[in-house]
């Protein structure tokens, strides 16, 4: 089904505008727009439109592909605005099969026939295609950015905001945050607390910001806006909501999670997941701290969610893409090499406290987060000036 243009409406200026800020002014730079299917040859003829569950990639064609095609090409100074699609890959981050599909039904080759010919990729997709494009930019030499999950209200204001504005502030919380050498969260669940360490021994924060100028391959992940690290090591407990019913206790040891100890719910996840772990360990693997810059609208989606001050995620799996060094052949299999993002916030694990997250630095503790609200040491770093350098 087509979206309906009254219901869901990205305005032309809001399209040039985002992608200006993020990219920079044009200079003739090739785009096209890549969507994931279940099928890809259904690309053919836009056969997907009539699907109703592909709300996402109905986001990329009205969106991406009809507004290049309605002069948004033009007023960029871009070139392009072809769309493919390739097979959907099953989980986040995961690498992608090189076969795609144009509107015409022909199969090409990702590799041969989009990552060489493209200055710039857009990628809108049910599953985050960050890590595998990441490290393709990288081979080929094009920019991006991944726009997974995308929604009507990730529209009207993760992807409405300036850009510039979200870097600098991310860049505050960067400088205040980097060289920690520990993160400590405490979470509470039916009256317990709990408490994982991160150990990130002095490492710089990265980043996500939105902006990826010209001069150097790189994706952006879209909505941005945060500061993160990819932790050394780590142990301790915190809860995991499997779904609406299921609260585990995840425990972890030397940057992985060993076991998931049942708290309620159906005990099946809770051994579900324990065989998993027993069967590959590296799916426990610690692979990020996040914690969100922005004040937005929760969305329902974590790609926004986790942007939202106040919210941290920790995520497990591979993360060579953040500079990490677990990479997708440490795993036993190739669904196994996953990056998944755990979130906490209010909206999504109402059942999980957060009384309080802080920060050890040269031998002093910060309070970053109490309660899912920024604490007065954030706040005053948002409120300052940004260095000249910087």
């Amino acid at each position: 089904m087509i979206l309906d243009p009254n219901e869901r409406r990205f305005p032309p200026f809001k399209l040039t505008r985002l992608l200006t800020t993020c990219f920079g002014k044009g200079n003739g730079e090739k785009v096209c727009v890549l969507i994931d299917l279940p099928n890809p040859a259904d690309i053919e003829d836009f056969k997907f439109l009539d699907d109703e569950t592909l709300s996402i990639q109905n986001y990329g064609h009205e969106v991406f592909y009809k507004g290049f095609k309605a002069g948004a090409l033009a007023e960029m100074n871009w070139t392009g605005g072809e769309i493919y699609a390739y097979k959907e890959t099953g989980g986040s981050n995961l690498d992608m099969e090189d076969e795609c599909y144009d509107p015409e039904g022909h199969q090409l080759s990702l590799d041969r026939d989009i990552y060489p010919n493209y200055d710039i990729i857009l990628t809108v997709s049910t599953f985050s295609a960050t890590a595998p494009l990441t490290a393709k930019c990288k081979e080929f030499g094009f920019r991006g950015a991944t726009l997974h999950g995308l929604n009507q209200i990730i529209l009207d204001s993760g992807l409405a905001v300036d850009y510039d504005a979200v870097s600098e502030d991310a860049e505050k919380l960067r400088l205040g945050l980097t060289q920690a050498d520990r993160f400590e969260i405490d979470f509470q669940v039916e009256g317990k607390i709990y408490t994982l360490i991160l150990h990130t021994n002095g490492q710089e924060a990265q980043k996500s910001h939105g902006l990826c100028p010209p001069g150097k391959p790189d994706v952006a992940n879209l909505p941005a806006g945060e500061v993160y690290f990819v932790p050394e090591s780590a142990e301790g407990v915190f809860p995991f909501k499997y779904d609406e019913s299921t609260i585990g206790l995840l425990h972890v040891k030397d940057g992985k999670i060993y076991k998931s100890q049942f708290v309620y719910g159906d005990y099946a996840e809770i051994e579900a997941h324990n065989a998993r772990l027993a069967d590959d360990p590296m799916t426990g693997a610690i692979g990020e701290l996040g914690f969100g810059t922005q004040v937005l609208p929760f969305s329902g989606r974590d790609i926004q969610d986790e942007k939202i001050l106040g919210t941290i995620h920790v995520a497990t799996g591979r993360d060579d893409h953040l500079g990490g060094n677990i990479t997708p052949d440490l795993f036993k299999e190739h669904k196994n090499a996953s990056h998944d993002d755990v979130l906490y916030a209010p909206h999504k694990t109402p059942e999980i406290r957060l009384p309080e997250a802080r920060m050890i630095k040269d031998g002093k503790t910060e309070v970053l987060i109490r309660h899912y609200k920024p604490a007065e040491f954030m706040l005053r770093l948002l409120e300052a000036e940004l260095p000249v350098e910087a």
